[in-house]
C-alpha cells in the first residue's frame, strides 16, 4: 500500500494559508452593525503573511494535536496580531497610512470605526478558542485563553507597544532593545508556537525546547523587520519604508549597523533551529521552513 507524499513546505504554507484564510472569512461577519463588520474585515482578509497562524498549525501537526483546537487558535492569534496593526496604525500611535499595501484602516474608514473594529476583533479571538459544545476540551481552551491573553497584554505586546512609544529619540542598549521587542513582537510569535503545542500536550522538555525556538523567531522577525525599513521599498513591503529612522526609534540597524544587524539575525536564527534539533520531535521540516522564511524574507 503506496502512502501520500507530504508537501514541500513550501506548498504546505499556501495550503494552510488558503484554509486560514477561508475559516477567517467564515468566522469574521460582514454583518456587524453600522459598517463595524466591513472595517472589520477589511483589517483582517486579503493581506499579510499569515505567519503566526502558520506557527500554530505546523505545531500542533508536528505534534499530533487536536485540528479544531489548531485551526481556532491560529485564527485566533491572527486576529490579535489585526487588531494590534490597526490600532498601531492610528494618529495617536505611529500614525502611518499604509498597511499590507493598502490604505490603513482609519484612513478608510475612520478613527473612531478603527478604534472599534480592533476592541471588536480583539474580543472575537477570545470567543473562537471557547466554542460552544465538546470541539475543544475546554482545559485545552482555557489554556489557550491564557497563554493568547499574557502575549497580548502589559507583559507581552501591550507593553512592548508601550515601551516603543516611550522609547522614541533614545539610544536603547541590546538587553534594553531585546527586552521591548520580545513583548512587542515577540511575545505574540512566542505564543503562537506555545498554542500549537497546548492543543496536543506535549512533555515538558519538548514544550520548553519550543518556547525557544518560539522566542529567538520573535526576536529574528524583528531583527530582520528593522533590516527591511532601512532596504526595500514600500512597494515591497507594503507599509511605509524608512519609518523608523523618519521618527527616530531604536532599532537593531541603529544600535549595531546594516552588517551587524543581518549577522546578529544569523545568529538568532540558528538558535531557533537549535531549539528545534534539541525538542527532539518527529516532525521538523515545516517548522525548519518557516523559520528560514521569517528569517530570510525579503518583505
Amino acid at each position: 500500500m503506496s502512502h501520500p507524499v507530504p508537501p514541500a513546505p513550501s506548498a504546505w504554507r499556501l495550503q494552510q494559508q488558503q484554509a486560514v484564510e477561508e475559516a477567517l472569512s467564515g468566522w469574521v461577519a460582514a454583518d456587524a452593525p453600522a459598517g463595524l463588520g466591513e472595517a472589520m474585515r477589511y483589517a483582517v482578509l486579503d493581506g499579510g503573511k499569515r505567519l503566526r497562524p502558520l506557527l500554530v498549525l505546523a505545531t500542533s501537526e508536528a505534534l499530533g494535536g487536536l485540528p479544531e483546537a489548531a485551526m481556532r487558535a491560529a485564527c485566533a492569534v491572527e486576529l490579535i496580531h489585526a487588531y494590534s496593526l490597526v490600532h498601531d496604525d492610528m494618529p495617536c500611535m505611529d500614525n502611518d497610512v499604509l498597511r499590507r499595501g493598502k490604505p490603513t484602516v482609519h484612513v478608510r474608514f475612520g478613527e473612531a470605526q478603527a478604534l472599534l473594529a480592533g476592541d471588536a476583533l480583539q474580543a472575537l479571538a477570545f470567543e473562537l478558542l471557547v466554542p460552544e459544545g465538546d470541539r475543544v476540551p475546554p482545559a485545552m481552551a482555557a489554556r489557550l485563553c491564557r497563554l493568547l491573553a499574557v502575549a497580548a497584554g502589559a507583559d507581552g505586546m501591550a507593553g512592548g507597544q508601550a515601551v516603543d512609544l516611550a522609547s522614541v529619540g533614545q539610544a536603547l542598549t541590546l538587553p534594553a532593545l531585546e527586552a521591548m521587542h520580545r513583548r512587542k513582537t515577540g511575545a505574540l510569535l512566542r505564543a503562537s508556537v506555545l498554542m500549537g503545542a497546548a492543543t496536543a500536550e506535549p512533555e515538558e522538555q519538548v514544550r520548553a525546547q519550543l518556547e525557544v525556538y518560539g522566542s529567538a523567531l520573535g526576536l529574528a522577525f524583528q531583527v530582520v523587520d528593522d533590516i527591511l525599513d532601512v532596504t526595500a521599498d514600500s512597494a515591497t513591503l507594503g507599509k511605509t519604508a524608512g519609518k523608523d529612522a523618519a521618527c527616530n526609534k531604536p532599532t537593531f540597524v541603529s544600535l549595531m549597523g546594516l552588517q551587524g544587524a543581518q549577522t546578529y539575525a544569523e545568529q538568532v536564527l540558528e538558535r531557533a533551529h537549535s531549539a528545534l534539533h534539541l525538542s527532539g520531535i518527529g516532525k521538523q521540516d515545516i517548522l525548519h521552513d518557516l523559520a528560514d522564511w521569517v528569517g530570510r524574507r525579503v518583505s
